[in-house]
């Protein structure tokens, strides 16, 4: 056994006893025994809306990071639990009568398809723009929209130990196989690594990689060990198991396994990151997710933290100062706050880019300069990462500031532009030039990046 895992025998695990993991979804959603306190209005409501936006919660959510006493407004109780209004009241309402009226699942499913596809299921043109191609075929659960990043979606991974009723890819979620991206073709991922020597960093992603048993996640990370592979030099895996499940680190069986996969990518050179999902200080609050953390980090594995700004659940500058805060102390890197993406329950969780800018300067002006890596809002949009800089006068026109931290192309990354000031505007297509500008700088040639798209959806124009 390595040192790093008899460092791993912590007194603290003497304290977190291992427990079942319990799931739920909307099928027995009425078993979950805390239910039972809400109103049956209430139930109905949330059964409706699981109808269309998957659900999925368990035990550990329930029992340790809700405050039951808080319900409805419990932010980890709106991070998992459906509400009336994630749907417009028409959808809403169209469910609902199927449910009143006793509907068969077979009707139920096929209106759920249909309002689906009114969620701009895959927001940013991912499936059309973002998919790479190896030898004149294209690839399957691969995306590549930045020259240095590739993403990889294992089929093993592509569910999550629970459900964010925020998610952006809820696509994935919905069986709908049309609608989701994966691969359990390892070989195509090296030969395309090999192939592009400017990919530097591979991100696992999904759902949740951190759902695999440890010895079909080492399948796809061991190979990245080769000689041939060395310029792929940073592992990221994206996950909210640190939230959702972290007795995956601490006493799964193979969670044992699990780190030392990592220890063993860490010795041989690579940057391993868990790039972990959160919303909320009270993710991190209890003596398991403290001592996931602990374990991960003993490995020389690091951990960032990225998540969006979301009403209902962390619209405030105190509620980021306080997670960043204790990020810092836990040993995790603060990396991103995001604008809540323009699909799925959007309209429920969705914050004006300037009232996002505030609580962003609010809470960084709460904080040390090492909680000062989150950079934000970003909104995650079709032409790149666009950061909200400032809010500022110019010649007499109240504008945004903005700037590319990512781009399609290369070139736009840091460059600064202008908005007009718009107190209602959500998203990057929201907003319009400022200074009588009739186009924003990268227009013309994003636009001809997205041409084929178009042509299949002629009524979406705009940055995205």
């Amino acid at each position: 056994m390595s040192s790093v895992l008899n460092f791993y025998r912590h007194e603290a695990l003497q304290e977190i006893k291992s427990r079942p993991f319990k799931v739920y979804t909307e099928r027995n959603l009425e078993q979950i025994p805390p239910l039972a306190r809400l109103s049956e209005a209430q139930r109905f409501e949330m059964k409706v809306v699981a109808s269309v936006l998957p659900f999925r919660v368990n035990g550990y959510i329930i029992d340790e990071l809700i405050d039951w006493e808080r319900v409805p407004d419990d932010p980890i109780y709106q991070l998992t639990f459906p509400q009336r209004d994630m749907l417009d009241p028409d959808a809403y309402e169209r469910m609902a009568q199927l449910h009143r009226r006793g509907a068969e699942r077979a009707e139920i499913a096929a209106l759920a398809q249909t309002l689906r596809q009114g969620l701009n299921p895959h927001p940013a043109g991912q499936l059309e723009l973002n998919r790479p191609v190896l030898n004149g075929q294209p690839l399957e659960g691969l995306q590549h929209k930045y020259r240095e990043t590739v993403l990889f979606f294992p089929t093993q991974g592509q569910t999550c130990h629970a459900y964010c009723t925020f998610c952006f890819r809820w696509a994935q979620f919905v069986g709908d196989k049309a609608l989701r991206i994966a691969s359990n073709q390892g070989d195509e991922l090296l030969h395309y690594l090999r192939a592009h020597s400017e990919v530097t960093d591979l991100l696992m992603t999904g759902g949740d990689p951190m759902v695999m048993k440890t010895r079909h996640l080492a399948q796809y990370l061991e190979p990245l060990m080769a000689p041939e592979l060395d310029h792929v030099q940073t592992i990221r895996i994206g996950t909210k198991a640190l939230t959702f499940w972290p007795h995956r680190f601490v006493n799964d069986a193979d969670a044992d396994d699990l780190l030392m996969l990592l220890e063993r990518l860490v010795k041989a050179g690579k940057h391993v990151a868990l790039m972990a999902h959160y919303n909320h200080w009270r993710e991190m609050e209890t003596p398991v997710a403290r001592e996931a953390i602990r374990r991960i980090r003993a490995t020389g594995a690091e951990i960032r933290s990225q998540g969006p700004l979301l009403a209902h659940i962390n619209d405030d500058a105190d509620t980021w100062a306080r997670m960043w805060q204790t990020q810092v102390r836990l040993g995790i890197i603060p990396y991103y706050m995001f604008g809540e993406r323009d699909t799925g329950a959007r309209r429920y969780f969705e914050v004006p880019l300037a009232r996002a800018w505030e609580i962003y300067r609010d809470a960084m002006s709460q904080v040390s300069g090492l909680a000062r890596t989150a950079r934000g809002p970003s909104m995650s949009a079709g032409p790149g990462k666009v950061e909200i800089q400032g809010v500022t006068d110019i010649h007499g026109e109240k504008v945004f500031v903005l700037r590319f931290i990512q781009g399609r192309n290369p070139d736009w990354v840091q460059r600064p532009f202008f908005a007009r000031y718009d107190e209602t505007a959500t998203w990057l297509n929201h907003l319009k030039p400022a200074f009588g500008e009739e186009k924003f700088f990268f227009e013309d040639e994003y636009a001809a990046i997205n041409a084929p798209r178009l042509k299949g959806n002629a009524g979406k124009t705009g940055p995205g």
